[in-house]
């Protein structure tokens, strides 16, 4: 996991209050900035950082994701108490049908609900088929452990 990823991860029992106090302080804003940039009231916010409140509705969750730089996924998981699925971010995604091998994924096989490609409707491989280790790199066509190709 890189250093960025790890600063926006959410940390295991890591109240939603917690995590946007924390991922204000790490962006450096108030709390009035984040409200600002978020389009929600400045003490609606202030609330949701004490912990007063804790269930949020789509638009604040698509603004608040958006002012704090973090997957509303995150926030999604925080609000309803259940822990981000770590090893699922850790290890990339792309279609075995799509990808060209060497290229980056696409940005859309990384969004962290996506289980089927945008493009063709395969669904996305994030472990290989030989010995189902998580894929952690994309550089090379082949798994460093069992050497099976990634594309089928």
């Amino acid at each position: 996991m890189d250093s960025l990823e790890a600063l926006i991860t959410p940390q295991s029992n890591e109240s939603l209050g917690d995590y946007v106090q924390r991922q204000r302080r790490r962006l450096g804003l108030t709390q009035r900035e984040v409200a600002l940039k978020a389009e929600i009231h400045p003490q609606s916010y202030g609330k949701v950082e004490r912990g007063q409140t804790t269930q949020l509705n789509q638009r604040t969750k698509q603004g608040l994701a958006y002012a704090l730089q973090v997957p509303e996924e995150y926030l999604e998981a925080l609000s309803r108490g259940i822990a981000v699925e770590l090893e699922g971010q850790q290890a990339l995604r792309f279609c075995p049908q799509c990808w060209t091998a060497g290229s980056a994924p696409d940005p859309l096989w990384l969004v962290l609900r996506a289980q089927y490609c945008f493009a063709c409707g395969t669904k996305l491989q994030s472990r290989c088929l030989g010995c189902q280790q998580p894929i952690t790199s994309l550089k090379h066509r082949f798994c460093p452990y069992c050497g099976k190709p990634y594309k089928t």
